[in-house]
């Protein structure tokens, strides 16, 4: 007697914890049920999935989807239908929104906003400040909560802890791994005199490498005196890369496709305030250190920090132009056409994309291509070349700074929860995004 099962994805390549290879999958009940030969097996839905690769689900774990508040540069419907477009099942949201993330009524509104209105699934970051230490403990363990993020420097937004005597209270205050953009405030403010009304080039100037590796180095001395997990977001110099080598005791850190794709001076020369961002896409030397981290496995994740930002907004004179670019449609692409082209293996790739944010987050039931595990996929064809185009954008802002370039390996199908959301560049089911479980908080209300 044949098997059945809700969905099989059949005839492709898979890579996953065993390897790469061909295998079926079978999928019941939105789980992944069975791997291997299921040619005698029977199902609902069977995706061909001959001549492409099957991939876990990748999730990226920094975004802003910008609601409530600024819902004209982009919202949770219109920045998750990129994210699916691009390949992402799942996301993390950031807490800079109007109002900010900083208590539960605000998180909670978050949540209701988008299940089943989302079309990946999601989790939200607590939003910390000087204020707010009492209530993130409560904040950080309610469902669909990813974790704690604090601000040491100014960027998009009003939420900013730049003292240590903050930090250390944030950090005191929770249990959870707390991410952290970390540039030091007080070396932002000396600095900004510095900016060049109209250059751009100035940027790194004003937000230099130092900025960076003060806040880094102060960060890691605080998560040691008060035996806390820190994730340490857009790392963007090759200072903090040697740095953190030595600090894998309390340290995790992400990686962003734009930091390793633009560089300095030419990416200023050419998109002006559309390579604008914080931290800064810097120069050759920092980027290569970058590449020297991803290379001997310092990074855990890739996060596009996708901020976008209007054209009209971006159009402002430096440095009144907003700092922040999409990224989570082009993360997939842009990751995959490095891959094609020698700097990272296929495996890397999924350990930034999948593995390494299940194990850093504690993601329970995502992340992973195995039995048991949520059926989030992320299908892909590393042969097929295509130039990124602005009508392939799905954010409101309508722009991205790799429009034009050609890459190899695009994203053919997103499956979230064995629900087949995305195929062949078209939305195929209506939203139906969850709130993604973490194992820390299993057992919350």
């Amino acid at each position: 007697m044949s098997r059945t099962f809700d969905l099989i994805i059949r005839g492709g390549e898979i890579a996953n914890h065993a390897g790469r290879g061909r295998a079926d999958i079978g999928v019941t009940g939105g789980h992944i049920a069975d791997i291997g030969d299921l040619s005698k097996a029977d199902a609902g839905e069977v995706f061909d999935a001959a001549g492409l690769t099957v991939l876990p689900g990748v999730i990226d774990t920094q975004v802003h989807f910008r609601e409530p508040g600024l819902e004209w540069k982009e919202d949770l419907e219109s920045g998750s239908r990129a994210a699916v477009l691009g390949g992402v099942t799942a996301v993390f949201e950031m807490p800079n929104t109007s109002p900010a993330t900083t208590d539960m009524d605000a998180l909670n509104d978050k949540l209701k906003r988008a299940r089943h209105r989302m079309h990946s699934d999601f989790a939200f970051y607590a939003g910390a400040t000087n204020e707010n230490a009492d209530v993130l403990a409560e904040m950080e363990k309610a469902p669909g909560c990813c974790g704690v993020k604090v601000f040491m420097g100014a960027s998009t937004g009003d939420l900013l802890v730049k003292d240590d005597e903050g930090v250390e209270r944030v950090l005191r205050a929770i249990s959870r791994r707390a991410a952290f953009h970390s540039e030091d405030e007080y070396r932002l403010e000396e600095r900004r005199a510095l900016a060049v009304d109209g250059d751009w080039q100035s940027h790194t100037v004003v937000r230099d490498a130092k900025a960076a590796i003060m806040s880094t180095e102060r960060l890691v001395r605080l998560a040691r005196k008060t035996g806390k997990r820190i994730h340490v977001l857009h790392i963007s110099t090759a200072e903090e890369v040697d740095f953190l080598m030595d600090c894998r005791d309390v340290a995790s850190c992400e990686v962003t496709p734009q930091h390793l794709t633009l560089e300095a001076p030419d990416a200023y020369d050419r998109l002006k305030a559309f390579a604008q961002m914080n931290p800064p896409i810097r120069s050759a030397e920092h980027r290569a250190g970058l590449w020297h981290g991803v290379q001997n496995g310092l990074f855990d994740v890739v996060g596009s920090d996708h901020a976008p930002h209007t054209r009209e907004e971006k159009s402002r004179p430096y440095p009144q132009s907003p700092s922040g670019m999409p990224g989570v449609q082009t993360l997939v692409p842009v990751m995959l056409n490095h891959v094609a082209e020698g700097r990272m293996s296929l495996e890397r790739f999924i350990d930034l994309t999948s593995h390494g944010a299940q194990r850093i987050f504690g993601i329970a039931g995502k992340g992973r291509m195995s039995v048991g595990y949520d059926a989030d996929f992320t299908i892909v064809d590393l042969k097929a070349k295509r130039t990124l185009t602005e009508d392939w954008v799905e954010s409101k802002c309508g722009w991205s700074p790799f429009t034009g370039d050609t890459v190899t390996g695009w994203p053919m199908a997103t499956i979230v929860r064995g629900s087949t959301i995305m195929r062949d560049d078209e939305l195929v089911s209506p939203s139906m995004g969850e709130a993604v479980r973490f194992q820390e908080t299993l057992g919350a209300a």
